[in-house]
């Protein structure tokens, strides 16, 4: 799949790019039939929905090819091999499944609040106060169609990504050991919206998360953290104050890249 200029200086300037269609309806029916098997045979547990939805529900599928092929064996990989450079992405071998299920009836539907992937809050799996970068892009497949606000939409904050570089290169990234820096951002959240097979592609430091689902049906997702080949190489000072260190496919649509403009 080739992205145009267009979409190359959109992922630039605002830190996401949905893509239409990425994957086709055999392999998205597959895979959602795999979840509903997973569901309804392996169960939820009452005790562990708080670890699910902080780290993915249906654990035994997170590496069977039916998710992971998502990735590997679609337009996916070629797609973000067009911001991250050809031959220079590693293969998804852990597909999350994220799941968001509707609100009670009658509950205030709330406001979704965003975050940055990575940082330590002791109840995540890391410890409070430590901070890395683990992804170059966050891909999210939706499964289900996800058709209109409060559906449990994958959210961003446009821009966000720029604006965190500066506020490091300003302040030094150790900040994000006292946790998520409480800012103002410019811009307001976009509720992400789609069908079952698009892709949104969001930069590594792009504030993002799940909108309230106040639908009646569960909003599908899986999602896989695309790692550049050398991002274990890379430094946190590279991570944090470079921010396009590993996107040479940007290098054609934005030119000088580097630190932000104001």
């Amino acid at each position: 799949m080739k992205l145009t200029e267009q979409q190359k200086q959109s992922f630039h300037e605002d830190g996401y790019l949905r893509i239409p269609n990425a994957v086709p309806p055999g392999m998205i029916t597959s895979a959602r039939q795999a979840i509903n098997h997973s569901l309804g045979h392996t169960g939820l547990h009452e005790a562990d929905l708080a670890k699910y939805r902080a780290a993915a529900y249906c654990e035994e599928l997170k590496t069977e090819p039916v998710l992971t092929d998502l990735f590997n064996r679609s337009s996916v990989r070629p797609a973000a091999e067009e911001l991250i450079g050809p031959g220079n992405l590693q293969e998804v071998t852990n597909a999350q499944i994220a799941l968001r299920f509707p609100s009670a009836p009658g509950v205030d539907r709330g406001e979704p609040h965003g975050h940055l992937d990575g940082l330590g809050s002791g109840t995540n799996g890391m410890e409070k106060g430590v901070y890395k970068r683990g992804f170059t892009v966050l891909a999210v497949l939706y499964l289900a169609n996800v058709p209109k606000p409060y559906c449990g939409n994958f959210t961003v904050w446009p821009g966000s990504h720029r604006y965190f570089q500066d506020h490091f290169l300003e302040n030094g990234h150790n900040v994000l050991s006292l946790g998520m820096p409480q800012v103002d951002l410019a811009r307001d959240p976009v509720q992400v919206t789609g069908q079952a097979g698009d892709l949104v592609l969001a930069h590594y430091l792009l504030v993002h998360t799940a909108a309230p689902n106040m639908s009646a049906d569960i909003r599908y997702a899986t999602i896989a953290r695309l790692r550049h080949c050398s991002i274990e190489k890379t430094t946190l000072d590279a991570s944090y104050y470079d921010i396009w260190h590993e996107f040479p496919g940007l290098l054609s649509a934005t030119s000088p890249l580097g630190p932000s403009s104001p």
